[in-house]
């Protein structure tokens, strides 16, 4: 599988899939080559999977968003989703730093070592259920900053369903993300 190889100051080995199906394998200064390598071996058929997804839209490009859509997009979600992640924090007693609104290509959210919340303003098209189970994952990672079986289970007390959210998340909010362009 050809890839592309960046090393940088991040803290663990990650992959993407560009639009064009091309992949990226990213991996911390001091990480030999050999384990990146081995982790995208290991991570092949999720890659496979992205590229056929990719290829099988290949005809769908939407228009991306004008000027005036993100301004009111931006503006929407900066009076909607602070509001909704302190409810929420309140409901599950997770003590976050900050709230930043971002328009970002690929991300919905994340959190940061110093307990901030950055969340994607197309967050405010997607329905309810969705925005709420992206806030939900984030305020999780306050407590378990990883992807681990606990941190699912934490995910899981307050989205049950979170699997099938996750599942239209990605659906619904791909078409989204392309319309950034």
């Amino acid at each position: 599988m050809e890839y592309e190889f960046i090393r940088s100051r991040r803290k663990t080995i990650g992959i993407s899939v560009k639009d064009d199906g091309s992949v990226i394998l990213r991996a911390p200064l001091r990480c030999p080559r050999k384990e990146a390598e081995q982790f995208l071996y290991e991570k092949q058929d999720w890659v496979k999977k992205v590229q056929a997804r990719i290829k099988a839209a290949g005809a769908y490009k939407p228009d991306p968003f004008t000027e005036e859509e993100l301004k009111v997009i931006k503006q929407r979600a900066h009076r909607l989703i602070p509001p909704m992640v302190r409810d929420i924090a309140g409901e599950m007693g997770a003590d976050y730093n900050r709230i930043f609104l971002r328009t970002q290509k690929s991300r919905w959210g994340s959190c940061s070592s110093k307990r901030n919340l950055n969340f994607n303003c197309l967050l405010v098209l997607l329905p309810e259920d969705l925005q709420r189970y992206v806030i939900v994952h984030e305020l999780c990672h306050l407590k378990e900053m990883n992807h681990s079986k606990r941190f699912w289970a934490e995910v899981a007390k307050y989205r049950p369903f979170y699997r099938e959210e996750k599942k239209r998340l990605n659906a619904e909010g791909h078409k989204l993300l392309l319309r950034l362009g």
